[in-house]
């Protein structure tokens, strides 16, 4: 490793700030022009595009990003400072602005001595995490600045060598980004599938029913007689659009006062805060000790299809309904009661099409779970090589 050098990012990089923009211009509802904001980014890196904010108005154009352009967040609400630090690529996507919001850094390379993509990755090693973690600033809300970042020191192998680590790396990443388009298009297949057969071409001789007459809400929790000493919790904030992001092993008696919820294969979960966030999906094979948090409703399917009531509650106008009714709560945030669920109304369609669409859907969500199951077993090969790969411990030929 002689060939390595010790230098500092301010040798090869600048960090701009990103624009103030009024709370007025600022929506939930879809744009073509996206705030780039730090709940864009995953924990560990990368670019997460299902939970956006919207601009509405004249683009200030200094502040439009490009394509493969590399952010950082500069500021993280979580007290731990979750995705604090860590950069991500903006990705291509037409028809689609990217804005740089206040919050988020946009990082400019000074010079050809570092490969962008591996600058990419180095923002993503967790040496790298805890320097900005170690260095912020606040409590409630965890900072960061420009010249922070630009004092962190590391060592650099030389280009080519740069470009081939990155190479390893950023494979591993399109297969994983493959495997998620695979499974939103199986799921865009179903939606419409679902909406063609139950919404478009329902019938006025259906017989209206209830959610609640045709699952179990909030079966399980756990009691004085659960036997684990150690949880894999699910949090409400880790399950989006129906992918989990991870989960948090814990010891039961130090978990939070919400890790009570038990769950079983196909159990449809939705949260009761904020619906239009959409922290939705369903469970698949869960491990023995699986919790999730008491602010997820819990539905277990007993006489119908998961999937089937899974995209009842999920589409558009559904998610737009539930969260009228939170935003009429008392409550201190947008909120749901089980009981608001469970009183949906909706067409009974006729069993012979029920079990049609359970075997298409099904079919779909075996897919589906498949590619999660790999999605996983590549995000740990990436994540277990990255910090080796930049710190020289595993080499790649140039």
């Amino acid at each position: 490793m002689s060939e390595w050098q010790e230098v500092t990012l301010r040798d090869f990089i600048n960090v701009k700030h990103g624009y103030a923009f009024k709370g007025d211009t600022i929506t939930t509802e879809e744009t073509s022009k996206i705030l780039v904001t730090p709940g864009n980014f995953y924990i560990g890196g990368g670019f997460k595009s299902d939970r956006f904010k919207y601009f509405k108005g004249d683009c200030p154009s200094d502040y439009v990003l490009n394509a493969n352009d590399i952010v950082i967040t500069m500021t993280d609400l979580s007290k731990e400072g979750d995705t604090l630090g860590y950069g991500a690529k903006i990705p291509r996507s037409k028809g689609k602005v990217y804005l740089h919001n206040q919050r988020i850094g946009l990082v400019e390379i000074l010079n050809n001595g570092i490969d962008k993509d591996y600058l990419h990755w180095l923002l993503r090693t967790p040496e790298y995490q805890g320097f900005v973690l170690g260095a912020a600033t606040g409590t409630s809300v965890r900072h960061t600045s420009p010249t922070t970042i630009r004092q962190y020191t590391f060592l650099i192998p030389p280009l080519p060598e740069q470009k081939a680590i990155a190479a390893v790396l950023s494979s591993l990443d399109d297969k994983i980004d493959l495997l998620h388009r695979q499974n939103q298009t199986l799921e865009t297949m179903a939606e419409t599938l679902f909406r063609q057969w139950f919404i478009e071409e329902a019938k006025e001789d259906w017989k209206e029913v209830t959610i609640g007459d045709f699952v179990e809400l909030n079966r399980a929790s756990i009691d004085k007689n659960y036997s684990y000493k150690t949880i894999y919790y699910l949090d409400t904030g880790s399950l989006t659009n129906g992918i989990i992001e991870s989960f948090q092993s814990l010891n039961s008696d130090e978990a939070p006062s919400r890790a009570k919820r038990l769950v079983q294969h196909n159990d449809v979960l939705i949260s009761t805060v904020r619906p239009d966030q959409k922290h939705y999906g369903i469970i698949k094979n869960p491990i023995e000790n699986l919790v999730v948090s008491t602010g997820f409703c819990v539905l277990t399917c007993t006489k119908i299809d998961p999937h089937f009531i899974y995209l009842l509650l999920t589409n558009g106008e559904m998610t737009d309904y539930l969260h009228s009714i939170a935003e009429g709560s008392t409550s201190t945030y947008p909120s749901l009661k089980p009981s608001d669920i469970g009183a949906i109304v909706f067409s009974l369609p006729p069993t012979d099409r029920l079990k049609e669409f359970s075997i298409i859907a099904n079919t779909s969500w075996k897919k589906i779970e498949r590619n999660h199951i790999q999605i996983r077993t590549l995000e740990k090969l990436r994540d277990t090589l990255l910090p080796k790969l930049m710190s020289g411990e595993v080499r790649v030929s140039a």
